[in-house]
């Protein structure tokens, strides 16, 4: 089974592993391990802004897609898009969210049937979406 990874959880990972709890990096480790952890598409792009705007420092002489190729291959991420399916998802009722971003990693997790690894409080209050933490 897949498990899902929210946006900053690889990040916390690769530069903050303290800031995991117990239960999100234990999953971490086991998808690791097992070739199951995926991220949606989306937080591709969310990583790419997070540098551009300054809130994710690399050492100079690393590229941004050079980074987020070596945490895909380092964490075994599959990256999955988004579909019809999911695009849909990410506009119901269901969430009261009001990240775009947030809304489709959600409704990949849930279109799935898959755990979601977040701190994010607002999507873990959402009473269909199993998440670690």
């Amino acid at each position: 089974m897949q498990i899902i990874c929210d946006t900053h959880i690889p990040l916390f990972w690769a530069n903050a592993p303290s800031r995991l709890s117990r239960s999100a990096a234990a999953a971490l480790e086991k998808g690791r391990q097992d070739g199951q952890l995926a991220i949606a598409d989306i937080s591709l792009w969310e990583i790419a802004l997070l540098h551009e705007r300054g809130r994710l420092r690399l050492p100079d002489d690393v590229a941004a897609v050079e980074y987020l190729s070596h945490l895909l291959q380092a964490l075994r991420l599959n990256v999955l898009p988004i579909t019809a399916n999911i695009a849909v998802l990410s506009r119901s009722s269901l969430f009261q969210h009001g990240d775009p971003a947030d809304r489709l990693i959600a409704a990949t997790a849930l279109h799935g049937g898959w755990p979601l690894i977040t701190a994010d409080e607002m999507l873990r209050a959402l009473p269909d979406l199993h998440c670690i933490w």
